[in-house]
């Protein structure tokens, strides 16, 4: 599960926001995170992170 997967602590730092912002967003919907099988932590998924970076970039422009 490495690879294609970011801890919340990566990807809270590609969007700029903290990590409690990234679980809010899991709550929501917006961005949701996936467990680890061993340690029960939130990953996410690369392309899911690109994905809504996208859309955040089109929305600002």
């Amino acid at each position: 599960m490495q690879g294609d997967y970011v801890t919340i602590k990566v990807a809270a730092e590609i969007f700029g926001v903290s990590p409690m912002t990234l679980r809010r967003w899991d709550k929501k919907g917006k961005l949701k995170a996936l467990r680890h099988r061993f340690n029960n932590y939130r990953v996410y998924r690369k392309r899911d992170i690109l994905s809504i970076r996208r859309s955040l970039a089109r929305k600002r422009s």
